[in-house]
């Protein structure tokens, strides 16, 4: 036997294993994002009746062209190591060295994460100030207006178990078991509820603001085309909470006036028995008190 045949083999060259998935992440990340972005990010929810839900839905293909390749990371390493990080069949399984800690991974991390939140902060707080203001409820005295909210249409939302009623005291105070407002105008949401807590949900507009006793919780909308959206209670109120749901409508300007001096003739002999329009409203109880 020759010496060169009898000599033992060295030790394998590792391959650099961080370079390969680092590649392997690159190249799906520069696939799948565009992907998100454009072919996805037309059907994330939620639509874009409404200023509200336009912005939110810029804000979700946002966060989710960002999550690709945090998500992508995470899959190209599992599936690597899955692939070459394996024992031999019938080998010995022997524990790797024990490492601690690793400055260059852990500044990585802190400087990357650090800056990805700070910035969808400053991302989030730019948009909600600067379009159409918040399709959450921001308590009675909201902070992020819209431009227009001084001539907003104002509309009190009313919850009881379980349905919602709409006031609108522009209009001599007449309160509709229906939701109707103008398209291209700002609204003014007024939330409240005569007894137990529910939540207003206004899918398509992107609204969605807590109804409180005692409480007025504000909330601003402007729709941009005509159509319907879906109005539900999004907090457990009771028996019948899965039935506290209906169908508003967006319509153009004339259609709405009409409306809405229907629902004023309609309703004018309910409407005197009202009491005052109020931001809140503690019904008497009825019967003799114990």
């Amino acid at each position: 036997m020759s010496e060169a045949a009898a000599a033992p083999r060295g030790p394998g060259v590792e391959p650099r294993h961080g370079v390969r998935i680092a590649v392997a992440w690159a190249v799906l990340t520069a696939i799948a994002v565009p992907l998100v972005i454009w072919v996805l990010g037309p059907h994330i929810p939620p639509g874009d009746l409404s200023q509200q839900t336009r912005d939110q839905h810029s804000v979700d293909v946002a966060l989710t062209a960002i999550a690709a390749p945090v998500l992508l990371l995470i899959w190209v390493y599992f599936g690597y190591a899955i692939r070459f990080f394996r024992a031999d069949p019938g080998g010995a399984v022997l524990d790797g060295p024990p490492i601690m800690g690793n400055s260059r991974v852990q500044l990585t991390w802190l400087v990357v994460t650090g800056a990805m939140v700070l910035g969808l902060a400053v991302f989030g707080t730019a948009d909600l100030f600067s379009s159409g203001g918040a399709g959450g409820g921001e308590g009675p005295n909201p902070v992020a207006k819209p431009a227009g909210a001084a001539h907003a249409l104002q509309i009190q939302v009313i919850g009881q178990q379980w349905l919602w009623t709409f006031r609108y005291p522009g209009y001599g105070g007449v309160e509709t078991p229906t939701l109707d407002l103008p398209v291209n105008r700002v609204v003014e949401f007024h939330v409240t509820s005569l007894d137990v807590v529910h939540s207003f949900w206004a899918i398509e507009l992107g609204v969605k603001a807590d109804a409180i006793q005692g409480a007025d919780n504000v909330a601003f909308a402007k729709a941009l085309m005509t159509g319907t959206f879906q109005v539900r209670c999004d907090e457990l109120c009771g028996l019948w909470h899965g039935h506290m749901n209906t169908t508003g409508h967006v319509l153009t300007a004339a259609a709405f006036t009409t409306w809405i001096a229907a629902q004023q003739r309609q309703y004018a002999g309910v409407t005197k028995y009202l009491p005052p329009y109020s931001l809140v409203y503690y019904p008497q109880p009825t019967g003799d008190a114990p």
